[in-house]
């Protein structure tokens, strides 16, 4: 058993005093990075509080109920980055990158804390699977705030449109690597996929 707090505080005492000495980009990084921490934190314990009043399972709720509350957190950090700092397109990817970075990396640190790591493949797949899947949604929204930032179509319609693409992706990856077998290969291999794939059209958007 850990205390995720107190491995939160671990990492975040750090990186809130690294802003102290950074600005610009630095500065909206490691914000973002801490950010996406305390987003995946509050996510558990929704999901937990969650999981408990519905009477789901640990497996149904993995596949049915984290993918909307944790994409839904996500969305809402994004949300209050866009309104309270008014940043540019390159800004609100940076901050997408950070959130996703942070989420990432707290939920698997706490994951080879409580499960332990004796295998590099799963570390591996860990790393290369989960974390980069956590980024990619983000990314994802972010591409997807972007794009209604220019059509000027920021509206409740839109960002449920934007939201349920990453919820989608998230859902889909928890379901196909639920099971051993061809599926949850399959689940693997997907967000770093789809990782490459954004990372094609994000070089064709900045041309």
């Amino acid at each position: 058993m850990i205390y995720a707090e107190n491995v939160l505080i671990c990492i975040a005492v750090p990186l809130a005093i690294t802003l102290l000495f950074t600005k610009g980009n630095a500065r909206r990084l490691t914000a973002s990075f801490l950010v996406g921490m305390i987003v995946c934190i509050v996510s558990a314990y929704i999901s937990g509080y969650v999981q408990v009043l519905s009477d789901f399972s640990a497996e149904d709720t993995s596949i049915f109920l984290s993918p909307m509350i944790e994409e839904c957190m996500k969305l809402l950090s994004m949300l209050f980055c866009v309104y309270v700092s008014n940043p540019s397109d390159d800004e609100i990817q940076l901050s997408a990158v950070g959130i996703g970075a942070g989420f990432a990396t707290f939920e698997n640190c706490c994951f080879i804390l409580s499960s332990g790591a004796p295998q590099l493949a799963n570390v591996l797949v860990r790393g290369a699977a989960v974390g980069v899947m956590h980024i990619v949604t983000l990314v994802a929204l972010a591409k997807g705030m972007q794009l209604l930032k220019t059509y000027k179509a920021f509206s409740l319609a839109g960002i449920a449109g934007v939201l349920s693409l990453s919820v989608t992706v998230h859902g889909l990856y928890n379901l196909l690597v639920s099971k051993p077998g061809i599926s949850s290969y399959i689940g693997y291999v997907m967000p770093m996929i789809c990782a490459i794939m954004l990372y094609m059209i994000n070089g064709k958007t900045n041309q």
